[in-house]
């Protein structure tokens, strides 16, 4: 290659399948950024072959070996499905992450939960397994992956699972507001915020007005933003969890589960 070409995932994955017979396809981390998958996957291209004997050493490249698999074409490049994707980064991603990835498929493109149970229920091994549990994780209609993330660390803690994106309507059946995680019963709302600043003095506005609607309605608006996440999970389960408390919520445990803090270490992690 020139070195006036500039770098991208998309070139070293062309890159690596330029190497192998046109039959092979990208899989695993390759096939995940090739798709945009909105995950951190680690170093490393992944190439899958259909024949044992079209394997190939190449440094920085891990070889695979299916047959029969489905591809598909992205970006000018042939991938794995993503069905199967989901699997092969159960064992390349942390649950959570994991989950984040099954979420975005569903939203994003379409594919439905039961598409990634059935694919995880015939995977054999680890893998499998791991796909299999975090396919009972996977929910519809979640619009970003730190709304994958602020759900899982609450379901990790035991506390009783929000619902996704519930739309509030009027009188005549018109949408007014939509709420990220929710529990109806009690009227709490949990939201991810991720400005940083706010851009436009208008959309401050709004969102005050919002915000003001909700409490009108008798509605209590708890909202999370990334460092609740990253770096003070362990603030963020206690603010929901009291919040749930003093709204009686049916079902909430004397205390939250230590379950969450695993897959999300905090301010250490941070750093």
């Amino acid at each position: 290659m020139s070195a006036e070409v500039p770098d991208s995932a998309l070139l070293r994955v062309k890159a690596a399948l330029a190497c192998y017979f046109d039959d092979a396809f990208a899989s695993h981390a390759s096939a995940a950024r090739v798709w945009r998958v909105p995950v951190a996957t680690r170093p490393g291209e992944h190439v899958t072959v259909p024949l044992d004997t079209h394997r190939l050493r190449r440094r920085g490249v891990t070889t695979h070996h299916r047959a029969g698999a489905d591809v598909a074409v992205v970006r000018g490049v042939r991938v794995s499905v993503l069905t199967d994707l989901f699997v092969e980064l159960a064992e390349e991603l942390p649950p959570v992450e994991l989950v984040v990835a099954g979420d975005w498929m569903v939203r994003r493109q379409g594919v439905r939960i039961s598409q990634l149970k059935r694919a995880a229920k015939k995977a054999p091994g680890r893998a499998g397994l791991l796909a299999r549990q975090a396919a009972r994780f996977v929910r519809a209609r979640v619009d970003s992956p730190m709304e994958s993330r602020l759900r899982m660390l609450v379901v990790l803690a035991g506390l009783p699972e929000p619902v996704v994106n519930v739309s509030i309507r009027d009188e005549d059946g018109m949408e007014i507001r939509r709420y990220d995680l929710s529990w109806p019963e009690v009227r709490v709302v949990v939201e991810y915020d991720g400005r940083h600043h706010v851009e436009r003095i208008e959309q401050w506005e709004s969102d005050l007005e919002r915000r003001e609607a909700i409490d009108d309605d008798d509605w209590r608006i708890l909202v999370v933003v990334a460092a609740g996440v990253y770096k003070r999970p362990e603030e963020t389960v206690n603010r929901v969890f009291r919040l749930l408390a003093a709204r009686g919520l049916p079902g909430l445990p004397e205390r939250p589960s230590d379950d969450w803090r695993p897959h999300f270490p905090g301010q250490a992690a941070a750093a």
